[in-house]
């Protein structure tokens, strides 16, 4: 087989925590669902589903389907901290524009981030292809 193998992966995984948050917005359901489905369009992803739940008598989660992964929060408004997932699959989404957007709109003071390659696969040709259909269809 001709050609050099490279390693490729599908996707890109944050896992980020945010603290000392606004800790009215951490805990305000409709407010979190608003900017986790702008943080996705800023990244210029496709929303595709969201459901957002508040507990009692504190705390929101809820995840944002988008057509290239996901973004999902859990809140501790108790204690100003959020821990977030932006996972993004593709080279057209940048999951740190969400990442950065999510950061500024819960006004959180300090952050950390890890960011992980997800399917991280050694091919023989190219660039890794999001999802390619010849190889799909010939299962």
């Amino acid at each position: 087989m001709g050609g050099e193998s490279r390693l490729n992966s599908l996707g890109t995984h944050l896992l980020v925590e945010f603290y000392d948050c606004d800790k009215k917005i951490l805990n305000d359901e409709v407010r979190i669902e608003q900017v986790f489905i702008e943080a996705a369009k800023k990244a210029k992803a496709t929303v595709v589903e969201q459901v957002f739940h508040r507990f009692s008598p504190h705390g929101v989660s809820g995840v944002v389907v988008i057509s290239e992964s996901h973004l999902a929060v859990h809140t501790w408004p108790e204690y100003g901290y959020a821990a977030v997932d932006v996972f993004t699959c593709g080279t057209e989404i940048d999951p740190w524009v969400a990442q950065e957007f999510i950061r500024e709109a819960l006004h959180a003071t300090n952050s950390t981030a890890i960011e992980m390659k997800r399917g991280t696969l050694q091919l023989p040709y190219g660039q890794l292809t999001h999802k390619p259909l010849d190889t799909i269809e010939k299962k």
